[in-house]
């Protein structure tokens, strides 16, 4: 393994664990703000012992979080010092702004943990809510700096110096708007369906029933009205790349030739060499329509910029496929699921189907960060500076990679025993009431 790849490896590892814990911390306390609201509303003690389940979780969760993205802070200047020279005095200001987030999410956690019946009841559930809208907030700037690495802004490029540098500009950059709505829903859509999975998982084994079915319907809606929304806004993100990185979309579907009335491949392998797409099903036109709205628009192909300047493409190609599929299987889910929610009755194969789904949104989502930072490759500022250019000059980053994958691991075991218990703690006082 060589130090560039180590590094990689090292970073996306870090990213791909980060990434479930920071989707948790944005949604979580959303559900259980939705669980404490219906308990002030109708004193139903199912839902107060729902909303205190939740906030275990999300303290949990929250702890883990921070732990992950901490070690990531550090990573980007111990891994990528040549990127950090850059981006420091241009997008420090969202990763400021994401530590302020941070904060005030920690102090309304300790409020909400320490309030009950401190507090005014209605004052105790707005602090619970601030939780879940700092931790979106924190989402929305993390995203926006990765945007500006996917179309960057907010400064002049002079004899590779950044000049006359504008911060909100770089900020506010042509990438944050549509990466920042497709993550945000992604989140949404992903911890919905798991913790839905999980009540349901639950129910069907004739535990607390009343508490897991409440559970499921709460999530599920989170979930569900995401999955339905998400569609559209990967549309709308698809025709942002058409634009700022033709070039990754081309990898993304494997669309070798400049060409009008350009087809959109389901499945296939992309073959580099022969320049076509192996095994898969061309639908004409649709790649067109997909990027411009227009069957007869040009797209860009791979014909169009050097070999050496290609993302990798079978990796690229592959997990968008993945991400597009169980997204598009999610929103014909979630449709059912709201039809059935309106007879107020869940039939138990749609139950198992949710429930076989759970894990699922985590896998398009990181299906999704994959497309998007390795269809950037070969840049880490695209278009500006090259990933190879920005990795640290020091050896023996193998050893750095190893060990954050046993510290990972550890937590992961750490957090679901934790996670577990708590649920288990829950079901018996439940059954005991």
């Amino acid at each position: 393994m060589t130090d560039l790849m180590a590094a990689r490896s090292t970073m996306a590892f870090s990213l791909g664990f980060h990434i479930i814990f920071a989707a948790v911390g944005m949604t979580m306390p959303f559900f259980m703000s939705a669980a404490h609201y219906l308990f002030l509303k109708k004193k139903n003690p199912e839902y107060l012992e729902l909303t205190k389940m939740w906030m275990k979780g999300v303290a949990i969760l929250f702890a883990v979080g921070a732990v992950s993205g901490t070690v990531l802070s550090f990573e980007l200047g111990l891994l990528w010092p040549g990127f950090m020279k850059y981006a420091g005095p241009i997008i420090g200001m969202p990763f400021s702004w994401e530590g302020t987030a941070f904060f005030l999410e920690a102090i309304a956690i300790g409020l909400f943990l320490y309030g009950w019946k401190k507090m005014r009841p209605w004052v105790h559930w707005g602090t619970g809510l601030m939780v879940g809208i700092s931790g979106f907030a924190s989402g929305v700037f993390v995203v926006a700096a990765n945007g500006w690495m996917n179309s960057p802004a907010g400064f002049d490029w002079v004899n590779g110096e950044a000049m006359n540098i504008d911060p909100v500009a770089a900020m506010f950059n042509k990438a944050w708007l549509h990466q920042t709505l497709h993550m945000q829903f992604a989140a949404l859509q992903a911890v919905g369906f798991a913790v839905a999975g999980i009540h349901a998982f639950l129910y069907l084994r004739g535990q607390a029933q009343e508490l897991h079915l409440k559970a499921f319907k709460i999530a599920m809606c989170f979930g569900a009205a995401a999955s339905i929304a998400q569609p559209f806004i990967g549309h709308f993100a698809a025709q942002r790349v058409a634009v700022l990185q033709p070039v990754k979309l081309a990898a993304m579907e494997g669309h070798f030739k400049t060409e009008r009335r350009a087809p959109l491949h389901i499945g296939g392998i992309p073959n580099a060499e022969t320049q076509t797409m192996d095994y898969s099903i061309p639908l004409p036109g649709m790649l067109s329509f997909l990027a411009f709205n227009d069957v007869d628009a040009e797209v860009m192909g791979l014909d169009q910029v050097p070999r050496e300047l290609w993302p990798p493409l079978v990796i690229t190609h592959i997990s968008f496929q993945i991400m597009v599929a169980i997204g598009t299987a999610m929103a014909l889910i979630a449709i059912l699921f709201f039809i059935y929610q309106r007879k107020n009755t869940f039939p138990s194969w749609l139950l198992k189907t949710i429930i076989a789904f759970s894990p699922l949104g985590f896998v398009a989502m990181e299906a999704g960060w994959i497309v998007t930072e390795v269809g950037r490759q070969p840049w880490i500022i695209y278009g500006i500076l090259k990933t190879r250019d920005a990795v640290t000059p020091v050896p023996g980053m193998k050893y750095h990679f190893f060990l954050f994958l046993a510290l990972y691991l550890f937590l992961s075991f750490v957090t679901v025993w934790l996670l577990k218990r708590q649920v288990a703690v829950a079901q018996r006082k439940f059954e005991v009431q």
